[in-house]
Parts: C-alpha cells; structure tokens; sequence
C-alpha cells in the first residue's frame, strides 16, 4: 500500500508525477520526496514509498533522511548570511577568524576559496576515518595543521566530507555558536524549515533507513597516492552504512549529515530563488545573492575527475557532468548528494527544486533518477 505516492502536484507537473510513481512501483525507488517552489508556491509536493529496507514503515509527510552533501549549500548558505550581515568577508583570509588555520601554508586561504572547493584542503591527512569526524575539536585542530594540496585559489577539488568543518569553524568563532546550533536558530526555525544538522533524540522514530548504492569498485591504482583524489577519498574512506549510526546522526558535519525532506531541503534554500526574502523574513540581500554567481573555478575537479564550474558556495551547471540542469544563461546554482539528492535554485524565475531519497543510486552528484525528475520539471515549468 505505501508504494502509493502521496501529495500535491498541479496539473502541469502530471508527467513528472507519473515518473516518480512509476519509479515506486518499479523499486527502483524506496522511499522519497520531490518538492518545486514557485515564488513561494509549492506548486509540486510528493512523497512516498517505504523509510526502511524491511517495508514495515511508510514515508510519510514528515520522514526526514540523510541528505549527504546536499547538506553543502545549507552549509554555504550560511556564511552567506553572515557575509551579508558584515561579520566575514568572502575574500578575507579564513585565519583572520580561526587564526591556528594560517599553519603550513594557508595564510592566505580566503572563506570563498572554502566554499568554493579551491582551497587545496580537501581532506583529512590518513590515518583517518568516519569516527574522527565526529570529534569538533579534533577534526579542526587537524584541518588547522594541515599544508594545502595543491596551491590555492588555482583549481577546485571537491571538499567531500570536511567542508562543514571549515565553513563551520569560522561561523563558530565569529558567532560562539556551534555550526549546528547556528543552522537550527539562523535558518531553520526562522523559516519555519524542518531541517537539522544531525538529528536530534527526538526524532530518531522519523529518520528514514538509507540503504547503500551498489558498489562502485573504485579503483586509484593508476592514481598516484599523493594526489588529491586518493587522499580526500581515503582520508576517511566512505561507507554509506555510517549514516545509519547514532554516532553520524548526532555529530555536526556540515558536509554531509544534514537531515530533512524535499519540502525541507527546498526551504533552506528558497531565499536564494526568492531576492532575499521569503515571507516578509530578510535573509540575504540581492548583492550577497549575486557573489553566488562569481565564477571561482572552471575545469576538471581535481577530486571528482569531472568537469565542475564553482561559484561562491555553489555549483555553476556544468552541462557535460550534469546534463539536467541547463547553461541557458539564467542564472542558477545547485548541489546534490551521494546517491542522488539534488536542490537547484534559480534566483531569475523564483524557482527551487529539491528532491531526497533513501535508497541511493550510483553517483556522487546526482543520479540519472534526480536527472530524469529534473529534466521532467523543467518540461513542465517551460
């Protein structure tokens, strides 16, 4: 019964409706929820499916997952706000707030280098894993000691699991509140969003099941072992399971364990779509809005080993790496998560799209499933 999807969506969208029920039916879905806001107009609401591989308990209205690195742009979202309120400067070293940061050669490491993934610390130094990353403390005392990758400021290698730590460390010591804390009673409650770095106990009992993509088999034998790539994807090494703990449930890890729902995710977001503003709450200004759209980096991640274009915090579309999103000359920025989450904004047509899983597909930005929704959407909107 709970293969049946749940929700709104207005007559336009009736084919990408009928994709995601298919998709249900099919098991290629488990459970999910997909969200447009138009303006404010959530003129697309579904969910549906199962939050558990067992298929003992129904998504419902209110199921919140994981989000892997969709998590990012909330995160980036952040520091946008506190550019925006004056308290740091994009193109500030990040040592003027987090002065033990200067060590080994990242003096002059800028806040948007960080956001932007050009900052040449795109990892942990090994031995490291999963658990290390629940330790504030000890996470960013090693980030702080640590000597850049690669020059800064000169390519983008994606800053797969730290970069809640780095982003996060200089919201901590500006505002004295911890990167969560901040999330939660800057964002989140003010807009009314669903949404929590972590969980919390209480809602443990809503917390979707994720269940593993298939193995991809990756293989950095012809990589040499210093490379950026190698290093960031074993300094830790991933396992999907992790998100199924307590232990990555509690911690604060602005890079990857966000949780909420489309609806949610979308929320977050929607003052970059809406100027600013969403309703009658100032959030950012239209200039803080365009830094967006600042190209930092145009080329093939030195990480991800696929063509990326960085604005300030967000992804620029990159049609070759995600087909999807168009380079239409409209101004829009995106992420997406391990296994297929997606959020898109596009500040020229008051548009955000979110979309959230629990059974994860093959891919790191995306999926063809988020691609195939998106590409729907876009037909529709059109």
């Amino acid at each position: 019964m709970s293969d049946e999807l749940h929700g709104f969506a207005d007559q336009r969208f009736a084919e990408v409706r009928e994709l995601v029920a298919h998709n249900l039916r099919s098991g290629e879905e488990l459970g999910l929820s997909l969200h447009v806001d138009v303006d404010g107009d959530g003129v697309l609401d579904l969910w549906g499916g199962y939050a558990d591989s067992a298929r003992e308990r129904p998504w419902r209205h209110n199921t919140i997952v994981n989000l892997w690195s969709s998590t990012k742009p909330v995160t980036n979202m952040a520091a946008l706000l506190l550019a925006d309120r004056g308290l740091i400067d994009l193109s500030t070293p990040v040592a003027e707030y987090w002065p033990e940061f200067a060590a080994h050669g990242k003096e002059a490491i800028e806040v948007r280098h960080v956001m932007s993934h050009t900052s040449g610390v795109s990892g942990w130094e090994t031995p490291w894993v999963i658990e290390d990353m629940y330790d504030w403390e000890r996470s960013t005392a090693q980030l702080a000691r640590q000597a850049p990758w690669w020059e800064p400021g000169t390519a983008s290698g994606y800053h797969a699991c730290n970069l809640g730590q780095l982003v996060g460390e200089v919201v901590r010591r500006v505002t004295g509140m911890t990167f969560k804390e901040f999330v939660r009673e800057e964002i989140a409650v003010p807009l009314g969003a669903d949404f929590q770095i972590g969980v919390v106990e209480a809602d443990d009992p809503r917390v979707a099941e994720i269940i593993p993509p298939p193995p991809t088999g990756s293989d950095f034998s012809a990589v040499p072992p210093d490379h950026p790539m190698v290093k960031t994807f074993t300094g830790p090494v991933g396992d999907a399971q992790a998100a199924n703990t307590i232990g990555w449930r509690r911690a604060d890890m602005g890079a990857h364990n966000g949780h909420g729902n489309a609806r949610s995710l979308a929320r977050m977001l929607s003052p970059i779509s809406r100027g600013g503003v969403v309703d009658g709450k100032k959030m950012l200004s239209p200039d803080t809005i365009d830094r967006i759209f600042e190209e930092q980096a145009n080329g093939i991640d030195l990480v991800l080993g696929v063509p990326l274009r960085w604005g300030i915090g967000f992804a620029l579309p990159e049609p070759r790496t995600v087909p999807s999103i168009p380079d239409d000359g409209r101004r829009t920025c995106f992420w997406g998560g391990w296994g297929g989450s997606m959020v898109v904004m596009h500040p020229d047509d008051g548009v955000t799209i979110a979309y959230a899983m629990n059974k994860m597909a093959p891919g790191i930005i995306g999926s063809d499933r988020s691609n195939a929704y998106i590409s729907a959407i876009y037909e529709a909107l059109s």
